[in-house]
């Protein structure tokens, strides 16, 4: 009632003007309703893209983890749509691009090339400096993924700047980026010296020592790993790792749990070692023995392959190093190993006997005592590859060499039947065949066990028969009982059936035989001689 009075008191142009007003504020409401209405569908358009984007980058990135898809993917031009999204103003579609790129990159060395050829790699680079750490992890991973198939793929890396901003990421709070920073390294600098070079001359040996000393094990296994790949292809760089003191940090680690750490431990440890006496010496300085002859032992295969190859570069140095690693128990550790694996791991183990027993007599000895030519004749007969053969033999040639009692060692072990055999079957290797004929040769020319010798006149050819006889002709003017023995066998026999040139050396070495025995019983043992016999029966006129 007070209201309508109210009302009613203002004059008729009061009326007017608020019934406009309530007109205009109707009509201004819609207005901005309509504004609003368009501003949210705009958004939502954007929205839309944005979604869609991330979930063709999180599709592709599933793809790229099935090998099955990457031809496809290839073949549909998945690489000019993903370089695009790298610029792309949403974070989590850069960092899924870039796992997507690597994923795709790491499957084959075409995709990798065009990677290289997309100018992609430009990109990477300048992110590792400026982005977050999610993705310089995922940069990283393009980096090496791409690195890894050829040293002209490396290169390029290399080329378009990536290794002071790989350093630089390893100064990084983060160990994932560090990882990532060091792993790309590692495979850039395993191709060859000159890629190396230029990942020690951009800083990275000092930071990857440091990383080494960091608690992350994954860290500290990507980083020895690299100091591996630096280490392996020259003197040089193997003594840049060394100055930097690498060898300290990696022998504080050959006792930890961590069975993929120690396998890198062990690595470069080796790649270190093989390059000369001087840094084989620094690296058995560091007090690793007989500490390390516990990981023979280890469950894991490919730390127990790491530590006999480790054993392997230091012996075949000198005889001071062997006979440091004999005094240990090395020999004896790496016999049981090889009774205990099975296939190529057995290789370093192989050759590091054939080292040890090179140097000298006694140390050949200490093979021989540790029953080390048993179980080599076991390696011989059982592997299939022909390069372990070829090794198992070279070893046993290596051990037999030095003097009669070495060479009686390996002749009663039933090797010489085996290694002739390798010689000349024709399915063998040349590097087998050349193996086997030299350990023969080195081991006949010392054998003084005619037993042993016997069976190879049988079925050795000229040139090989030739060193067998030469043996005989040696041991049978001074001993009666051989002689007899090599009559009643039969041997005798065999030696006047062999058709040598006149003058030759295998003549003479048969005659010097023929003049240990009386002319009538060489007569005897000759072809035709029972025909002669018989000639004579039938020519004979009794009285």
């Amino acid at each position: 009632m007070l209201l309508c009075t109210v009302y009613c008191c203002f004059s008729w142009k009061t009326h007017i003007f608020i019934r406009h007003l309530l007109e205009n504020w109707s009509s201004l409401k819609k207005k901005n309703l309509i504004v609003i209405m368009s501003q949210r569908q705009v958004l939502q358009v954007f929205e839309q893209y944005q979604k869609s984007r991330t979930q063709f980058v999180q599709t592709i990135a599933e793809l790229a983890t099935r090998p099955q898809n990457i031809e496809t993917l290839q073949n549909a031009g998945v690489m000019s749509l993903l370089r695009p999204l790298l610029l792309d103003v949403v974070p989590t579609i850069q960092q899924t691009t870039a796992l997507a790129l690597g994923r795709l990159a790491n499957y084959n060395d075409d995709l990798a090339e065009a990677v290289v050829k997309g100018d992609i790699l430009p990109q990477l680079v300048y992110s590792l400096t400026e982005q977050n750490r999610f993705y310089k992890k995922a940069a990283a991973f393009v980096l090496r993924a791409v690195a890894k198939h050829s040293p002209a793929l490396a290169q390029a890396v290399v080329d378009c700047g990536a290794l002071d901003a790989l350093v630089i990421s390893l100064e990084e709070f983060d160990p994932g980026v560090k990882e990532a920073a060091a792993w790309a390294l590692g495979y850039i600098a395993r191709h060859n010296a000159h890629l190396s070079q230029a990942v020690v001359d951009a800083g990275a040996v000092p930071l990857l020592v440091l990383c080494i000393q960091e608690p992350e094990v994954a860290l500290k296994r990507i980083a020895a790993s690299a100091l591996s790949d630096i280490a392996k292809h020259s003197p040089e760089l193997a003594q840049t790792v060394v100055d930097t003191g690498a060898i300290a940090h990696l022998a504080q680690m050959i006792l930890n749990p961590d069975a993929k750490l120690k396998r890198q431990v062990f690595s470069a440890l080796s790649q270190i070692s093989k390059h000369s006496v001087d840094l084989a010496e620094m690296v058995v300085e560091a007090e690793i023995f007989p500490a390390v002859l516990a990981c023979l032992r280890d469950p894991d295969e490919y730390v127990r392959k790491n530590v006999t190859t480790l054993m392997r570069e230091i012996t075949k140095h000198t005889p001071e190093l062997s006979l440091m690693i004999v005094n240990a128990g090395g020999v004896a550790a790496v016999i049981d190993y090889l009774g205990d694996s099975r296939g190529n791991v057995r290789l370093p183990g192989i050759m590091m006997l054939g080292y040890v027993a090179a140097h000298s007599e006694n140390l050949a000895m200490a093979v021989i005592v540790s029953k080390g030519v048993p179980q080599l004749a076991i390696c011989l007969s059982e592997e299939p590859e022909e390069h372990i053969k070829a090794a198992t033999a070279w070893a046993f040639g290596q051990i037999g060499r030095h003097t009669p009692e070495h060479a009686r060692a390996v002749s009663t072990a039933n090797v010489l039947p085996k290694l002739l055999a390798l010689y000349m079957d024709t399915d063998s290797s040349e590097d087998l065949q050349v193996k086997a004929k030299k350990a023969l040769k080195s081991i006949l020319q010392k054998c003084t066990y005619l037993p042993a010798l016997e069976p190879l006149l049988y079925e050795a050819p000229s040139n090989i028969l030739k060193h067998v006889v030469c043996q005989f002709s040696k041991v049978l003017p001074h001993d009666s009982k051989a002689r007899r023995l090599f009559v009643t066998s039969g041997g005798l026999k065999k030696v006047q059936e062999i058709k040598a040139d006149p003058g030759s050396a295998l003549q003479e070495y048969i005659n010097s035989i023929n003049n240990c025995y009386p002319e009538e019983i060489v007569r005897y043992y000759s072809p035709g001689y029972s025909e002669t016999l018989l000639a004579r029966v039938e020519k004979y006129q009794p009285v």
